[in-house]
């Protein structure tokens, strides 16, 4: 009866001072892991997001860039600090390609989810004085000369690779993948000519491309870009593959499983009021990123359904190393 009792006491004083703790939240900084390199996009909109949210939060989030394994290793450390809030990934959309990819096997389905913040637009860049002036060009050329041109790549699952899979499904592009840590060293390496094309994140290459440090050869949409009109759409080179539009990546911000509700709650505020503040707004719209600002049920719907559409393709063209559906993944 004593230790049935002791047990009882323990478990409750356990509880209390966790609910105490959630109720005090935060009472120190926060450590922000951004899965992707300096001066890639997960990386620009984490630098511009988070200073709102601290003013909601009342308190700082230390950011750190850990790249490596298509942001394995940058989820991975957030899933293995305690569930109390103090550590929160800054993401983008590949963690719903690891299972098909063979990369790992957890997802955002395995975190909780606190926000996505919002959807962005991919363009193909070229170095700005490439011999290519559209993706017909560079299209063009590959046909005439396989495995010739350099591609910047992030690795399996990651945007580039994702992109090259669903253009291979409408037609041919064989070119030779240079990997790098993200957009940012990627963007490096075709400001020196050391690749010939690399398909990106909008919202990493876009002042770039205005400045006329890099050209833009295509963006992956059915219309063109109101902000970049002399960039053609991808389907003016490639009609059939309207099919797999719209598409683009998203970013998002998630925390460990079973950290506690009230912790949830207060984070989730927080980042709602973050991505809507109107300065971060006009960030996103000079990087023609939609903003979705989702939390909850919302934002597992969402990732849900992009996993599905996205999985599906990379199946369809023959990138999946692992059937979506051996893993449990529904058709769209």
């Amino acid at each position: 009866m004593l230790k049935h009792t002791l047990t009882a006491l323990a478990l409750a004083t356990g509880l209390t001072a966790t609910s105490l703790a959630a109720a005090d939240y935060p009472e120190h900084n926060i450590q922000g892991i951004i899965q992707w390199g300096a001066g890639g996009a997960t990386d620009n909109v984490a630098r511009s997001l988070t200073p709102h949210v601290e003013e909601a939060l009342g308190t700082k989030i230390i950011l750190n860039n850990r790249p490596g394994g298509t942001g394995v290793i940058g989820m991975n450390a957030v899933m293995h600090k305690r569930p109390d809030g103090y550590t929160v990934l800054y993401g983008a959309e590949n963690p719903q390609l690891y299972p098909i990819m063979g990369l790992a096997d957890f997802t955002y389905a395995d975190m909780q989810p606190i926000n996505v913040i919002a959807q962005g637009l991919v363009v193909i860049a070229a170095p700005a004085d490439s011999p290519f002036d559209s993706f017909q060009d560079l299209l063009d050329y590959a046909h005439q000369h396989p495995d010739e041109l350099r591609m910047g790549d992030t690795g399996a699952g990651g945007l580039p690779s994702t992109l090259l899979a669903m253009i291979n499904a409408v037609d041919s592009l064989e070119v030779r993948s240079v990997t790098f840590g993200g957009d940012g060293p990627g963007i490096t390496a075709m400001l020196g000519d050391h690749i010939d094309f690399m398909p990106l994140s909008l919202a990493a290459a876009k002042e770039q491309i205005k400045a006329g440090r890099l050209k833009g050869l295509a963006v992956f949409t059915r219309e063109p870009v109101e902000s970049l009109p002399n960039i053609p759409p991808i389907t003016q080179a490639l009609p059939d593959i309207a099919a797999y539009l719209p598409w683009g990546p998203f970013w998002a911000v998630a925390v460990r499983k079973d950290t506690p509700d009230a912790v949830v709650d207060t984070l989730s505020d927080a980042y709602a009021k973050g991505v809507a503040n109107e300065q971060f707004q006009r960030f996103l719209s000079d990087n023609s990123a939609k903003s979705l600002n989702l939390r909850g049920e919302e934002a597992e719907q969402f990732l849900k359904r992009w996993q599905s559409v996205t999985a599906w393709a990379l199946e369809k063209a023959g990138s999946a190393k692992v059937s979506p559906e051996s893993v449990g993944i529904p058709k769209p």
